[in-house]
């Protein structure tokens, strides 16, 4: 199991949300919650990631005004950093040939809350399977998960289940999976959600929402099986919390055999 680390944006700043308030910027009533806005750069962080070698996070632009920061971030950090929001087979190796490793998407295959395999098909084509990461960000309903778009505020009809993950395994590398429910409430994780893609996810899956301390990494390791990966975001010192992002780093390190 690794640690891998994020990049959000909004309006060219790199920021901590609270996912499930997360709201177009453009409107008049941007309900958005903004835990922390960094002093710092994208390429700051992205340069300490480097450092680290924490190789595998991921930048997320959440909405419009992002593009050079996010394209600066990825460039500041060649093959370490994945790159999501607003990808299409258009624009996707603008970000690959800039130095991201992989593209993440979600809109694009999912048009008024269905999943559209014809969508996927050309994102596959544009750019490989061995590039794309599928974002899975789900929330809960009636018992089971469903995967959310429209900045996480639409349910789709698709499930998050052995089946899905089963038949888009062909189709990418990785899944990414934010807990939508927590992601930036620092309440601790989803572990059902957990508990489902380490013993469902025939690929490499990483799962973001609600860490909130050191032992959330061991939590993760023992619910996933060792086979579901950690993004940590609000809860780091870093971004304003108090799980020290040093800590975080030494127990990735131990956990990979000291492996940088």
């Amino acid at each position: 199991m690794k640690f891998k680390p994020c990049i959000d944006l909004r309006d060219g700043k790199v920021v901590q949300i609270v996912g499930s308030s997360l709201t177009d910027e453009s409107t008049s009533h941007d309900r958005t919650i903004t835990n922390f806005e960094a002093a710092e750069s994208a390429e700051y962080f992205a340069g300490l990631y480097q450092a680290d070698h924490l190789n595998g996070g991921h930048v997320i632009q959440l909405g419009s005004g992002n593009f050079e920061v996010a394209l600066a971030a990825v460039t500041a950090f060649p093959g370490g950093l994945q790159l999501g929001g607003g990808i299409n087979p258009e624009n996707a190796f603008l970000f690959l040939d800039a130095g991201a490793s992989h593209v993440i998407v979600t809109s694009y295959v999912f048009r008024k809350g269905h999943f559209d395999e014809g969508a996927l098909e050309r994102m596959v084509s544009a750019v490989g399977p061995e590039r794309l990461v599928l974002d899975l960000s789900c929330r809960s309903q009636d018992g089971e998960y469903f995967v959310v778009t429209d900045r996480w505020q639409t349910f789709t009809d698709l499930a998050v289940c052995q089946e899905t993950l089963d038949g888009l395994s062909q189709s990418c590398a990785e899944f990414l999976v934010h807990g939508v429910d927590v992601e930036g409430k620092r309440l601790g994780i989803e572990e059902a959600l957990v508990v489902l893609l380490g013993a469902g996810s025939p690929i490499p899956v990483t799962y973001a929402g609600g860490a909130r301390s050191l032992d959330d990494l061991d939590l993760v390791e023992q619910l996933g099986g060792g086979r579901v990966d950690l993004t940590i975001g609000s809860a780091l010192d870093i971004f304003g919390g108090d799980v020290p992002y040093r800590d975080v780093v030494d127990w990735h390190r131990k956990q990979n055999g000291g492996v940088l």
